[in-house]
């Protein structure tokens, strides 16, 4: 939900830049962010489509990252405004911009909620292991793959914007409704601004779709395990795609009901936003609190879910679908059902 809502503002601001007169709407957001009803239909599509569409999807993701990274500094028209082609290292590494009205340390401290929005997309790989039938060993695979490329790409990233980016506070006050869309305004021409935003788009769909994914295998396993109102549709599997599609269609329905939101202003839906990524690491957290005093420590596993407590470790997910016993290709699930 959070990245359908970036790719609609990214949409519209691209619009913007071509129109200098158009000014992007609340409704046409909303309307965009409907983009989620085209996730929701490939997220039922069968697993073997569902591997091969997410694997472009990441593939291009990596490549777009390193040529965005290169593209910024290599293309920066900084020079032609009267500016260093880099901001200084005494600037970027010495000033700490605030943003609120608290001091320069908590300020520092407060950035750091940033990372919680942005590690919560990590959590997909053992979210998706019951649509893997090797789960113990691609899962912890994609976990630490995904966190180190991740962590560092993303450590790249920042440096980058941090030394051509010429005015964060017209960064986050401009009319174009997208910071990202913003920044590149202010330190490239516009047919790169238009290039970069293009890429990130693309990414940022199929980032979407595997969102997607992970939150409606999150759903069924919730509703095998009973923990939802009407669990028994939530958890039923197609019994032409064999996969969970009442789970999709239910995150789909239930993200565009939230994005109304949007129409209650910036504030209303970034708390959306900010609460949903909170949510999920203490729902984790809880989950764990809850189990570990219960469950004995073997030597295969950090963690021994048992059956009998694992409809209360709600905040884990699919918890013992992947810690207590080995899992199955979502084409099997319906004979577990």
């Amino acid at each position: 939900m959070p990245v359908n809502y970036g790719i609609s503002a990214m949409i519209l601001a691209a619009a913007s830049i071509n129109n200098h007169d158009y000014v992007p709407q609340d409704y046409q957001v909303f309307l965009l962010t409907v983009i989620m009803i085209i996730h929701a239909v490939l997220s039922s599509m069968p697993t073997k489509w569902l591997a091969q569409f997410n694997s472009a999807g990441s593939s291009f993701n990596f490549l777009a990252l390193i040529v965005v990274i290169i593209l910024i500094p290599a293309g920066t028209d900084r020079p032609s405004r009267g500016l260093p082609r880099f901001a200084p290292s005494s600037e970027v590494w010495g000033t700490i911009y605030e943003g609120t009205a608290f001091p320069p340390g908590v300020a520092v401290l407060m950035s750091f909620i940033g990372v919680i929005w942005t590690m919560s997309g990590y959590d997909s790989p053992f979210h998706l292991a019951e649509e893997c039938s090797n789960a113990n060993v691609a899962s912890p695979r994609a976990i630490v793959l995904t966190s180190a490329t991740g962590g560092v790409f993303g450590w790249f990233l920042q440096l980058v914007v941090a030394y051509t980016v010429v005015d964060i506070e017209g960064v986050l006050e401009s009319d174009l409704g997208q910071p990202f869309a913003a920044y590149l305004m202010q330190c490239m021409t516009q047919k790169m601004t238009l290039a970069i935003l293009s890429l990130t788009i693309i990414a940022g769909f199929s980032m979407g779709q595997g969102c997607m994914i992970a939150a409606s295998r999150v759903t069924f396993a919730y509703a095998r395990d009973d923990c939802f109102p009407f669990s028994r549709y939530w958890r039923r599997v197609n019994k032409h795609t064999q996969t969970p599609a009442n789970a999709v269609w239910l995150n789909c329905a239930v993200g565009i009901i939230l994005l109304l939101l949007i129409f209650g202003g910036d504030l209303a839906v970034g708390a959306l936003f900010s609460i949903g990524a909170i949510a999920a690491f203490m729902l984790v957290l809880s989950g764990a609190l809850v189990e570990v005093p219960f469950n004995s420590f073997p030597a295969h596993s950090p963690y021994q879910f048992s059956s009998a407590s694992s409809s209360s470790a709600t905040g884990f997910g699919p918890a013992h679908g992947i810690w207590d016993e080995p899992r199955y290709p979502s084409a099997h699930l319906h004979r577990r059902l």
